[in-house]
């Protein structure tokens, strides 16, 4: 799954435009590497998102192409 829709999917980041820019500005890592959109995210991936000064450190445990809100947070586990 590209990085930007699964970050949408998960709701890490409301709007897939918005997760677009983040990936295009650069404030997106996948496993160390800055990332572009379109990326393939699989399982067991790290992603680092910068919002602002804050850092969410996230690991993917599972993709799906739709979530309800109450599933999305079982597509990801928050890291140190």
């Amino acid at each position: 799954m590209r990085l930007d829709k699964f970050l949408k999917v998960s709701r890490l980041i409301k709007r897939r435009t918005v997760a677009n820019e983040a990936c295009d500005a650069g404030r997106v890592s996948v496993n160390g590497k800055p990332a572009k959109a379109s990326q393939n995210v699989k399982v067991g991936d790290i992603i680092e998102i910068g919002f602002g000064t804050k850092t969410v450190k996230v690991k993917v445990l599972n993709i799906l192409e739709t979530t309800k809100k109450e599933e999305a947070k079982d597509l990801f586990e928050y890291l140190a």
